[in-house]
């Protein structure tokens, strides 16, 4: 039985319930909705996660305490607010085998349930016409549609998730963020762990205002970053405060109490293929504007996307962090075989403004 049918009959037989206990919250990442190859039917993933936070002072203290040790910070260093918002979704008790359930349009979801990492990412499949009738009564802003969790009685919470519905043809930009479009100094790490837990987060210059730009001429937005998913939601308020064009987002999943918690201080160079080979296979008919940054292996990565998909990638735009030049022998190297005028190295967002622009029209 796929999940639409079950979620159907579960919520006839009104067995549809989520497990959402008073002490334990969710959060839900935006996802992205595509057509089939056929345009016949929505796929529509949610994305969530569930998790308890940890009040208990004592374990608390322990539990940052470690978390200190291992970013190599001096303990007055971890004793500021900031800090400690930081740190607390590091901190959670993520939960497992959870039951959510959700309030899309007109009809009442059941998720999968969470895995040991709090996570769940649900497809749902939707025919052209019944995703109509889902949407009934419900505003579509800019291509974005809403849901929210069911609670359980009592419960006043509301918690919130969206998906943007990306049309079959267009222009989409895969947008990395460390040193793209936030200044986190990926290559040193003691700045990094700065930058990522004592500092409040700073915009690459000029980059919202040329993806401002970007989104006016319609473009579609995807973060692909090795951050972890901790981090979300600060990342979620930076993007909104410095005014870059809302879009999904896709990070890692990183556990904090082994030596995967230093994961994305390394290369990130599988995770984004795999990643974004999985945006180009759901969006075959749509053009492509990638943006990066030359601190790891975006132009490695992107070099190689855009040779398997020659006839999606319209334009590369690498931010120079390490003051190479522009036809230094790793970015030839890294772009072999890619027609010269789709990629090119720029250190102010200005410089590739037009020429980018010129991409979208």
């Amino acid at each position: 039985m796929n999940v639409l049918v079950l979620t159907i009959v579960l919520a006839a037989t009104g067995q549809i319930a989520s497990d959402i206990k008073s002490d334990e919250e969710v959060v839900f990442f935006p996802t992205y909705g595509c057509m089939d190859k056929e345009q016949h039917h929505w796929h529509i993933p949610i994305h969530g996660w569930i998790y308890e936070p940890e009040t208990t002072s004592l374990t608390r203290r322990a539990l940052l305490a470690l978390l200190r040790k291992k970013l190599g910070l001096e303990r007055e260093e971890s004793e500021t607010e900031l800090f400690m918002r930081r740190a607390r979704l590091f901190l959670v008790d993520n939960e497992r085998g959870k039951d959510v359930s959700i309030q899309f349009g007109a009809k009442v979801l059941a998720l999968w349930k969470s895995r040991a990492n709090g996570h769940t990412r649900t497809p749902f499949k939707f025919s052209r016409s019944s995703f109509r009738k889902l949407l009934q009564g419900q505003a579509v802003q800019d291509g974005w549609c809403t849901f929210h969790a069911i609670t359980r009685k009592g419960d006043k919470r509301v918690f919130r998730g969206a998906v943007q519905l990306i049309p079959p043809t267009g222009v989409s930009v895969i947008s990395d963020i460390d040193d793209t479009i936030k200044i986190s100094e990926v290559r040193d790490r003691k700045a990094l762990v700065r930058n990522t837990f004592l500092r409040e987060f700073e915009a690459a210059p000029g980059m919202a205002a040329l993806y401002r730009q970007w989104a006016k001429a319609g473009a579609r937005f995807h973060y692909v970053s090795a951050s972890p998913w901790q981090l979300y939601t600060p990342l979620r308020d930076f993007v909104g405060t410095n005014g870059f064009p809302l879009g999904s987002f896709d990070l890692r999943y990183v556990r904090w109490k082994d030596s995967s918690l230093l994961e994305f201080l390394e290369s990130s160079e599988k995770y984004k293929l795999e990643t974004i080979e999985r945006i180009f296979d759901d969006l075959p008919q749509r053009k492509f504007i990638l943006v990066g940054d030359s601190g790891e292996k975006d132009p490695e990565v992107y070099g190689t996307i855009a040779r398997k998909y020659p006839k999606q990638v319209v334009g590369i735009f690498i931010r120079n962090v390490t003051d190479e030049a522009a036809d230094a022998e790793r970015f030839r190297s890294a772009f072999d075989k890619v027609p010269a005028e789709r990629w090119t190295v720029f250190r102010h967002a200005a410089e590739i403004a037009g020429r980018a622009s010129a991409l979208l029209k």
